[in-house]
Parts: C-alpha cells; sequence; structure tokens
C-alpha cells in the first residue's frame, strides 16, 4: 500500500502513477487502485490500466471515516494497493484542526500508508536535497517511503541528484528521463478522456516498457503489497422490485464516481448504460434516469442531430420519471449548448435556459443550502459537492434549488440549480458516499413513479374489461 505524491501540482503524478500500474499488470498482477480528491478523468486511465473501477478518496465530500471504510473494503481485493495523490502533498483547505484538509498528506495520515514523493527534476541539480528534506520533516506524522525523481535530463545530471540526496539516506524507488515520445493529452477541464484516445494502447505499453526498467522493484514491491484489513458492512437491497435506472455513459457523459453506481445496485437498482450520442431510443422499462457530467460541449452536433433520443428523454421527463443530472447532464437537458465558437445546438429543452461555453472556470468545493424540497434533498439540507465547468446558464431560475457558499471559508458564490417535480439538475457533483439518504430517497422516488405507472395501467386496462361487460 504505497501513495504516490507530488511536490506540487504538475510533477508527473499521474504519469508515474499509470507506469506503476502498466507495469504491474502487464506482469499479471492485479492491483486496486484509488484517487485522492473529486477526480473523474485520473480514475478513467486507471480503471482502463487495471481492469478495476478506481476509487475516490476525498473527506471533503464525504467524510474521514468513509474515506477509511472505502480504503480498508477495496485495497485488500487485488495484490497491490496504490494511490494517486492530488495537487502537492500539503496541499489541501483550511480544516477544523488543520490548513491541509483533503490533501494527499491528509489521506495519509487517515489511512497510515507511507508515501513515495515525486520531484521534478528538470529544473534542479543540488537543491533537490533540500526539497526533498523539507518534505519529510515538515510533518512527522508522514512516513516518506522514498523518491521517484521524474524528468531527469542524463546520466550526469542523474549524478548530481544522487550527490544531493546521499546524506538523508532515503531510498531512490525510481528514476524516470525524460520522455518525449510519452505525451498525454489535455484540454480545457484538463487530460482527455480515455475514450477519444485511439492510441490509448500504445501509450499504456510505452508506460508498462518504462515501468519495467525505472523503478527499483526489489525496494517499491513489497511497499506495494495489499494487506488484510476489516471490512465495513455495505447497503442492502429495500425494495421488493429491482428498478431499471438509465445512466446515460458515452465520449459525452461519464463522470460518475463507481461508489455512487455500487451505492445504487446495493440499494436495489439495475443500472442500464445507454449513449446519448449513438442510441436513438432510451432502454426499454425504466424507472429512473442519471445523466452524470462530461463534455457535451465537446459533442453537441452529434447530441443535437440524435433527435430521436432527444425526444426519448423528453418525453420520459414529462412522464414523470424521477431525473438526475449533474453539469453535463443539466447542459443535455437545457434549450440549447452554445460551444466555444459561438454556435448554439439544440437539446432536450426541459430546462427554459442556454449553456453558454466561455473562458473562466468555475472550480472548488461547495457547501449547497437546499432552497425547496426537491427530489433529492428537503429544503434546509446542506450538501456537498465540487463544480468544475466553463460554461454558465445564460438564465438563472426563479426559485434556484441551492443557496452555494465556498466550502473552507463559507463565502456566498450565489444560486444555482434547477429543479422541477421530478428532476435534479445541478451543476454541483455529489459523491454520495456519506450521504446514502440522497441515493435512497432517489430510488424510493422511482419506485413510486413506477407503482404510480403500474396502478395507472392496471386502472385502465379495470376499465376496459369492465365496459365490454
Amino acid at each position: 500500500m504505497l501513495i504516490i505524491a507530488g511536490e506540487r501540482s504538475g510533477v508527473g503524478k499521474t504519469t508515474v502513477t499509470l507506469t506503476l500500474l502498466a507495469s504491474l499488470c502487464r506482469g499479471g498482477a492485479t492491483v486496486q487502485s484509488f484517487k485522492v480528491g473529486p477526480d473523474y478523468i485520473d480514475p478513467m486511465f486507471h480503471q482502463y490500466v487495471t481492469g478495476r473501477p478506481c476509487r475516490n478518496l476525498d473527506p471533503v465530500l464525504t467524510s474521514e471515516g468513509y474515506v477509511q471504510e472505502c480504503f480498508s473494503r477495496y485495497a485488500q481485493t487485488g495484490e497491490y494497493a496504490l494511490v494517486e495523490g492530488v495537487m502537492g502533498l500539503f496541499d489541501g483547505i483550511k480544516g477544523v484542526d488543520s490548513t491541509d484538509f483533503g490533501s494527499t498528506a491528509h489521506i495519509a495520515r487517515l489511512l497510515d500508508v507511507p508515501v513515495a514523493l515525486v520531484i521534478d527534476c528538470s529544473r534542479l541539480s543540488g537543491s533537490v536535497g533540500a526539497i526533498a528534506h523539507g518534505y519529510c520533516s515538515f510533518d512527522p506524522r508522514i512516513k516518506i517511503a522514498g523518491l521517484i525523481l521524474n524528468r531527469v535530463g542524463s546520466d550526469r545530471h542523474l549524478s548530481l541528484l544522487q550527490d544531493a540526496l546521499k546524506p538523508l539516506q532515503l531510498p531512490i524507488l525510481g528514476v524516470l528521463r525524460r520522455q518525449d515520445n510519452i505525451t498525454m493529452r489535455d484540454r480545457h477541464l484538463g487530460l482527455v478522456p480515455t475514450a477519444e484516445l485511439p492510441e490509448l494502447d500504445d501509450l499504456i505499453n510505452n508506460l508498462a516498457d518504462l515501468g519495467d526498467t525505472c523503478f527499483n522493484w526489489d525496494l517499491i514491491a513489497p511497499l506495494l503489497k495489499s494487506k488484510s484489513v476489516p471490512q465495513s458492512p455495505v447497503p442492502s437491497s429495500q425494495f421488493p422490485v429491482s428498478l431499471r435506472i438509465a445512466i446515460a455513459r458515452d465520449q459525452a457523459f461519464n463522470f460518475y464516481y463507481q461508489d455512487n453506481l455500487d451505492l445504487l445496485q446495493q440499494l436495489g437498482a439495475e443500472l442500464v448504460f445507454w449513449s446519448p450520442l449513438e442510441d436513438s431510443q432510451l432502454p426499454e422499462n425504466i424507472q429512473g434516469m442519471y445523466f452524470g457530467g462530461g463534455f457535451p460541449e465537446v459533442f453537441p452536433q452529434q447530441l443535437s442531430a440524435n433527435i430521436s433520443a432527444i425526444n426519448s428523454v423528453k418525453t420520459a421527463i414529462l412522464s414523470g420519471i424521477p431525473t438526475i443530472a449533474e453539469c453535463g447532464g443539466l447542459m443535455y437537458l437545457c434549450e440549447q449548448i452554445t460551444d466555444f465558437s459561438g454556435q448554439s445546438w439544440s437539446m432536450v429543452g426541459v430546462l427554459p435556459t442556454v449553456a453558454q461555453m466561455g473562458g473562466r472556470l468555475t472550480l472548488g468545493y461547495r457547501r449547497g443550502v437546499a432552497l425547496q424540497d426537491s427530489l433529492l434533498v428537503d429544503a434546509g439540507t446542506n450538501i456537498y459537492g465540487h463544480e468544475f465547468h466553463r460554461s454558465q446558464l445564460i438564465t438563472n431560475p426563479h426559485q434556484p434549488l441551492f443557496e452555494t457558499f465556498r466550502y473552507d471559508c463559507d463565502e456566498n458564490m450565489g444560486f444555482e440549480g434547477w429543479g422541477l417535480a421530478n428532476v435534479h439538475a445541478s451543476y454541483i457533483h455529489q459523491h454520495w458516499g456519506k450521504s446514502l439518504e440522497i441515493p435512497q430517497r432517489f430510488l424510493e422516488q422511482c419506485f413510486f413513479h413506477a407503482e404510480t405507472q403500474r396502478r395507472g395501467e392496471f386502472g385502465r386496462l379495470f376499465s376496459k374489461l369492465f365496459s365490454k361487460v
């Protein structure tokens, strides 16, 4: 069990993590990976390599206890367990008792797992020793198991780095040279997701080749070994019948926390995946819909052209089917999406507004106070989530779902969210790990709608039979 942390953001944590995962998995090992923070795209890469869902560890969106429960439940399911950190090791937000709440260091303390510190050495030589010494001594509760030196330029460069680090007697777990042939494409919200990368298999193979030679496996493999830890109970189904929930998942909609999907299943839902890009209709016999975030702004023409899918979604919503739409999902339910070039594309149209792309990034943890009873929460309820988008709605609802505040300082961030009787549409991404009442309430509404429809069908059938007597 090992955490891959960075001395700062951008040092190559994801590349190092994927290199480790690719090398281990090509050797036939089973690896369970985790990601610190509210990230969707890095976990996609993890899952592509390992064949297993990556789990997010985020005490801000969930709780410290949930992070520990999640890790204990899944870490032992593989031979090895690896956690990719977020930003710099101590970069978090202000908490009750710390200034690094939600940071990689916070997770390391919660889980009592050692850290491998990745240092970008591209512009360093002797100063690497001071950097490593600072990170090792800053918080004595953090165990730095060793260093991974990234972007090393030459043998001479490596020799200078090793000389500077020698007095610390800190193991060097790996050395990654500058790799001009290994690049990961990005765009306005970070890395391009796996589903859009036809070259991904070649990239992973190159990373596996690199991993076979760049790590000191005698040192790092024992650190990665999983340990047996107590497991916590999981929720069970509360409904007498299986509820079929249509989950939009394709290149446009793919931002889902795996734990959220698991909770829906554990509570009795059957998840039916479909594509608003490719499929002409919703799946048959569904009782609810869930549209996650993603990149509808990258595929607006294709979404808009799939008129039959749009009509199918609109008809389902107008018929009363309970629907959750987060961020990109919210955008899809709007009348239009206006892309970065200023061109507008028709969407589902159940929300009387337009999602317009712009240059300003809205980013950060949020506390939302519910202003009305809605599909998922009662008025006055506090919810916790994360925003990450470059679109804005040109018209806000007269009765918004939430008044929102910045999580760490309670700065008022305004009002947001559209709520219809059967629709929850919000820019705020939520992790339900410590809010089981939210998926429970959603499925209760799905069950109630299904029963209402069933009774209605029975009543119509009875009326037909009675009229023939």
